[in-house]
Formats: C-alpha cells, sequence, structure tokens
C-alpha cells in the first residue's frame, strides 16, 4: 500500500495534466514545503480569499486549487482519494455518500453545529438557495415571477419569446443539478409542470451555475431556473440587468460541505483549513472579504429550508430510483 501510494504521488504531475479542469491555479506559500491540493467545484474566485487568508498564517504551505463539476469531484476521489487533501462540493448527496463510505477523515475539536456537520466528517460552510434569475430587460412592461406557476404562466403567455432562451442544469450531468432537482420533485408536482414547460419551449441545460449567469446576462437566454443565487450575487457588476428571485411557493436550500480525503497526503494541514475555513464563514471575521454566503445561525430562515445533512438525502442516490427519475427528467424536456 505504502509503495502503490508513493507511486501515485509520482504521477500526480501527469495525472493532473490529463485531467480536464475547469481551473486550475496554485497559491504559494512564502517558505512552502507542502503543497495542499483541494479538489472542487466551487468557482475559484469565491475561494481564492480564503486560501490567501489561510496562507497568511500558514506561509509554509501551497494550495493547489482543481476546479471541475461536483459529479467529477465524487468521482475522481473514489477513483484516487490519495491523490487529494480535500473535497469541496455544492452536491450535498454525493459528498455525503462519499463520507458514509467511508472516503471522509474524521476531523476533531471542530466547532462546528449539530445541523452542519455529518459524523464528524463532513462540513458545512454556506447556505445557498435555488434561485430564479432573470434578465430584467425580458419582464419589461410584464409581471415578474415570484413563484414556480407564476413562471409557469409567463412561459405560456409568451412562449415565442421564450423559446430556446430558458435555461436549467443537465441534471444527468451535474450533481448540485440533479440534487435540486430531486428536492424540487419530492416537495411538490409543480416542478414536472415546470420541467415540461421549460422543455416544449427549447430548454438550454447547463453544467453549472457559472455558464447560465453569463448567458443571461448577455441576453443569450431570459430566464436561468433553480440557478444558485450566490453565483449570480457575487457578479463584478451588479448593475447588469439581472435580478435573484427567491421563490416564495417552497424555497431549496443546500449547504456547500467540504470533508479532509481518507488517504489525504496532509490530513493534519488539510483539518486545519477546514477549520480557517469554517471560522471565516461563521464569524464576522470574513465578512468584508469572503464572497460566499455564510452558514447562518441556528434561528436563521435560511438555515431552516436548507436541505438536511440526514440519510434521506440518499434516496436519490439509489440506482433504480435515479434511473426512474431521469428517464421521466428526459421525456419531460426532450419532446
Amino acid at each position: 500500500m505504502r509503495y502503490l501510494f508513493g507511486v501515485i504521488i509520482c504521477l500526480w504531475p501527469l495525472l493532473a495534466a490529463a485531467q480536464d479542469w475547469e481551473d486550475r491555479q496554485v497559491f504559494e506559500g512564502q517558505s512552502a514545503t507542502r503543497t495542499l491540493r483541494v479538489l472542487s467545484s466551487t468557482d475559484t474566485s469565491f475561494i481564492a480569499p480564503i486560501i490567501t487568508s489561510f496562507l497568511a498564517v500558514n506561509p509554509n504551505v501551497s494550495v493547489e486549487y482543481l476546479v471541475t463539476g461536483t459529479v467529477e469531484v465524487d468521482r475522481l476521489i473514489r477513483q484516487a482519494p490519495q491523490a487529494f487533501d480535500l473535497a469541496v462540493s455544492s452536491a450535498m448527496d454525493l459528498q455525503l455518500k462519499l463520507a458514509n463510505d467511508g472516503y471522509a477523515r474524521t476531523v476533531p475539536a471542530l466547532e462546528v453545529p449539530d445541523w452542519a456537520q455529518w459524523r464528524r466528517s463532513l462540513f458545512a460552510f454556506t447556505t445557498e438557495p435555488a434561485a430564479i434569475v432573470i434578465n430584467r430587460a425580458a419582464f419589461s412592461g410584464h409581471e415578474v415571477p415570484k413563484t414556480r406557476q407564476a413562471l409557469i404562466q409567463a412561459m405560456r403567455d409568451r412562449p415565442d419569446f421564450f423559446r430556446n432562451r430558458i435555461g436549467t442544469y443537465d441534471v444527468r450531468k451535474s450533481g448540485v443539478g440533479y440534487l435540486f432537482a430531486t428536492q424540487d420533485a419530492r416537495v411538490s408536482e409543480t416542478y414536472w409542470r415546470l420541467t415540461e414547460v421549460m422543455g416544449s419551449l427549447g430548454v438550454r441545460l447547463y453544467c453549472c451555475s457559472g455558464e447560465m449567469i453569463d448567458d443571461l446576462a448577455n441576453g443569450t437566454i431570459a430566464v436561468a431556473y433553480n440557478v444558485l443565487g450566490s453565483y449570480a450575487a457575487a457578479r463584478p457588476n451588479p448593475d447588469d440587468g439581472l435580478q435573484i428571485i427567491l421563490p416564495s411557493d417552497f424555497p431549496t436550500t443546500i449547504m456547500r460541505t467540504v470533508f479532509v480525503s481518507k488517504d489525504a497526503p496532509n490530513p493534519q494541514i488539510a483539518a486545519a483549513f477546514i477549520r480557517h475555513l469554517i471560522f471565516l464563514q461563521s464569524s464576522k471575521a470574513g465578512e468584508k472579504h469572503i464572497k460566499l454566503p455564510p452558514l447562518g445561525s441556528a434561528q436563521d430562515s435560511v438555515r431552516q429550508s436548507a436541505i438536511a445533512l440526514e440519510p434521506a438525502l440518499l434516496t436519490y442516490l439509489d440506482k433504480l430510483k435515479r434511473r426512474t427519475f431521469l428517464e421521466e427528467w428526459e421525456s419531460a424536456v426532450f419532446q
């Protein structure tokens, strides 16, 4: 096993180069002797201030930050847990399954509320609602939809206008997209009516929130459904014509999570990074610099609407249930 571990570490530069990363950046510590490898679905711009803050008090460490999709985070950790120190993802269900399957190390003495952790191995550090984000110009002279049913009616009233101008996740490829969709479907049948209407109008399918937000801003689409509102809120130009709507009929809120890989090369440093991350996200220390929404308090309404870190979250990861759900989704989308 020790020999295999050494081979993986030696081959890591080749493995990293072969992977088609969405982004890959190295943050150098001033006197770095070790490199912390972070596998993440979160855009670098959100985590960079946290990494910079961490390196300021840990100058003997560098951080290699590797961005890919939520499904790829799951696959890569299962394939080579020795190659990464930390896994960060917005797909709570996939993260919980990884932790439940033994891919996450226990981190002791970490001050996190019970509702924001799973067996001291998986830790939440944000609460982020799914949102409807619109290009305001598309609704000039028209009522802005505040519920899913209102969005359905808006699209039915102007089908020619909205044709090929609606975006949502491709739930076959996006872990967080699948999570949002299954949670919506569990709560209300409105989700399926909405999906059928979007499908009839040639809905555009996306891998991630960032691409949807970009296409909203440039006018390619007029509406993005179930996009992470935090990505829209963090755009550098707040006057770019976008409006974030948190549907009033029922909320869907995820908690972004992190864990230390079971075979992490630097487990102590990885645990220190999580402690620093949680500290910044749950206190006022990071308010001015951190772009990600805070974890929230026990009384916070957004937190109370969050999907719980509990075994029920794994329901739709069952192979039969997933296949059945995707077949129904494809039937609604591809008409």
